[in-house]
């Protein structure tokens, strides 16, 4: 005698039926796409870094915002200063890759040098956007090594010097190393009149004299530094290298320093900028300052961390000089560096101080507010790294 199906048994054994055809049908589906990504040409398949290209004009918060719509936890995380991202506007970029009001994204791939302006904002401090960001010296190396007058303005005299403190020292070890891989950068105030700004090079009234100041009053913080005054140009000249070869020629400069000294723990590459005074000078407590701005090479697995100590030191020169620092930028692709030597260290720093028309009174300003706010942020991981 046959014994009905109860009705509860019999539905039970539908829904598991049900889940495992379900789970089936998802893993061929799963095989029949894996196999079809194998199979194909390598020129038709995706690959992580072709995902990353192709997502590399989104903003971060962006896609947290869209995560927050699957999820209430990611809403709490968003930036509550910050719009929500226009829907068709993200289709755009993720569609086509360029990035509504910053032209370069097209005209970047059509105009012949235009792709040199290339350089991410990571952080944009006071009146920075992508029409003023830095430009990186190209001049020819004859123009370079040309010789010029200087002219004498009595400025450097008129900003005192660096008072010692009574705090800490490194106790006579040099700890910071500065140098310039492009050492002849000048500026007009202290050049003939009638110089155009894409000559603005001297062989000795230069952007090393910052250097030397900074070098001072980092010392007068206690922080032994090293200021190299390695001729980078007759480096490039006796090698018959192109100007833009100036960070190779240097590279050896900074591996050189390393191995002599293993104290070393930052180092600093300190430039000047070729923009106008308008967006390279500010006024804080009625004096003027030459402004900074840091510069990330990010062709190098390790920038991240190159990248966290500069916004570090960006944030407190904002809170100690707002709008000293015009922000931070990170550089990559073709007709650049990439790296600026930072690959030789998680402390290797790129800082270009002021632009072609500050005068030296304004940079040795900046010079003593910068060493004045990382001597702060030195002597405080110091006094982690201790306890």
């Amino acid at each position: 005698m046959l014994k009905k199906k109860l009705p509860l048994q019999s539905g039970w054994f539908k829904k598991i039926y049900k889940h495992v055809g379900a789970g089936i049908a998802l893993m061929l589906v799963l095989l029949l796409v894996i196999g079809a990504l194998t199979s194909v040409k390598p020129t038709y398949r995706l690959y992580s870094d072709t995902m990353q290209k192709w997502t590399s004009q989104i903003k971060g918060a962006s896609f947290l915002y869209l995560f927050s719509l699957e999820h209430r936890a990611f809403k709490e995380a968003y930036p509550s200063d910050l719009e929500p991202p226009d829907l068709s506007t993200l289709s755009f970029q993720l569609a086509t890759s360029l990035t509504p009001n910053d032209p370069r994204s097209l005209l970047g791939r059509e105009i012949p040098g235009l792709s040199r302006y290339h350089a991410e904002i990571i952080i944009a401090g006071e009146g920075t956007n992508y029409t003023n960001l830095p430009i990186e010296s190209q001049a020819p190396i004859d123009v370079v090594l040309e010789d010029r007058e200087a002219v004498d303005t009595g400025e450097e005299e008129q900003v005192d010097e660096p008072k010692e403190s009574d705090g800490p020292t490194t106790g006579g070890k040099d700890v910071v190393f500065i140098y310039h891989s492009h050492n002849r950068e000048s500026f007009l105030p202290n050049l003939p009149e009638g110089t155009e700004p894409n000559e603005a090079y001297h062989r000795e009234v230069n952007i090393t004299k910052v250097g030397d100041r900074l070098g001072k009053a980092l010392e007068a913080h206690g922080i032994g530094t090293h200021v190299d005054h390695t001729d980078i140009t007759t480096i490039l000249q006796n090698k018959g290298w192109e100007f833009w070869k100036s960070y190779d020629a240097s590279r050896t400069v900074v591996t050189e320093a390393m191995a002599s000294n293993n104290d070393l723990q930052f180092i600093f590459d300190l430039h000047r900028d070729s923009m106008g005074k308008d967006v390279t000078t500010t006024e804080i407590d009625g004096k003027t300052y030459a402004k900074t701005i840091f510069v990330v090479g990010e062709e190098h697995p390790n920038y991240e961390k190159n990248l966290k100590l500069v916004t570090e030191l960006h944030q407190l020169l904002e809170e100690k000089y707002p709008g000293l620092s015009r922000g931070v930028i990170r550089k990559k692709g073709s007709n650049v560096d990439g790296k600026y030597n930072q690959d030789l260290s998680q402390n290797a720093v790129l800082l270009e101080f002021g632009g072609v028309d500050n005068s030296f009174e304004e940079l040795y300003r900046s010079a003593d507010a910068f060493a004045e706010v990382f001597s702060e942020y030195y002597w405080d991981a110091e006094k982690v790294s201790t306890e």
